[in-house]
């Protein structure tokens, strides 16, 4: 077996975890995955699984190595589509990340998609709100929310959020709705540690520019701090994609619109290395496509 099927090997195990499932698929035997994985490791001089009688999982040299194969055949892939004149044809292994909610509402949505007019194309798609490491980690493509730090990724803003403040119907009636970010002393207060840079929120510069607050709830989870608004625990602080079906609804409702601050730009970031990649060059045209007929998300 050369050198580009022991790692397309590796990779089958890693993604199915069990050496049957990837023999299956590539079409060898059990034996020849087994061969190819224990010459791999003898290459390399490490373990790259744990493997019990019921389990195979990747050790952590296994994990790091795992990304940079796909990376590298990745880039082998493209180079001989590019050869043959297939740079328009997307096709093999594209890896996506997104924040968990903005990935369910709309990065699926374009995958879906993407993958229908692509029949040959194949997605893996990490949903976490952790700012992974997109080089390190294999990542063709990340969508990111809030503003960039520097960095060598390209970027591309497909659309943009707000951050908003919402509440419940009741608990206006309740308990009034404030006229001022000042105001929001008297509140229960709901923040999101994401949207709650030293403990405070901001506004627009030009009418007041940050508010200390004192949380009653404080998480770092979407879902936690929208059930408790929803539930009429106090005012929360959120991204407008995250509640707009709330607020059609009439379940929640915007609370000093006034005074909010900017709009969050919404990016898609991929390395240098693939600015010609097919399947790059296909989500970023999808992802602009979708995000115009939808229209703003503000």
């Amino acid at each position: 077996m050369d050198r580009l099927d022991v790692l397309k090997t590796f990779i089958a195990v890693a993604d199915r975890r069990s050496f049957a499932e990837a023999a299956r698929h590539l079409r060898i035997s059990p034996a020849a995955a087994s061969r190819a994985i224990a010459a791999l490791e003898a290459e390399l001089g490490v373990a790259v699984f744990r493997r019990t009688t019921r389990t195979v999982a990747l050790t952590e040299e296994g994990a790091a190595y795992l990304e940079r194969c796909r990376h590298a055949l990745s880039e082998l892939e493209d180079a001989a589509r590019a050869v043959r004149g297939e740079a328009a044809d997307p096709r093999g292994a594209l890896v996506v990340t997104a924040p968990v909610v903005f990935g369910r509402m709309h990065v699926a949505q374009v995958l879906a998609g993407l993958m229908r007019d692509h029949p040959q194309l194949n997605v893996k798609l990490t949903l976490t709100d952790r700012n992974v490491h997109v080089i390190e980690e294999g990542i063709d493509v990340a969508v990111r929310i809030g503003e960039l730090v520097d960095s060598t990724l390209r970027a591309l803003q497909v659309t943009e959020v707000r951050r908003v403040l919402v509440a419940s119907p009741d608990y206006l009636a309740a308990s009034g709705p404030p006229e001022t970010p000042a105001a929001l002393q008297g509140h229960s207060l709901i923040a999101l540690d994401s949207l709650t840079p030293n403990g405070e929120w901001r506004f627009d510069k030009t009418k007041s520019r940050s508010q200390r607050i004192d949380p009653r709830l404080l998480t770092n989870d979407v879902a936690t701090a929208l059930d408790a608004a929803i539930r009429g625990l106090g005012i929360a602080r959120l991204l407008s994609y995250q509640v707009v079906d709330h607020i059609a609804g009439g379940r929640l409702a915007l609370v000093l619109e006034d005074f909010a601050p900017p709009p969050v730009p919404v990016t898609v970031l991929y390395p240098a290395n693939r600015r010609r990649s097919a399947n790059v060059l296909a989500f970023l045209k999808s992802a602009r496509a979708y995000f115009h007929s939808i229209g703003p998300l503000l």
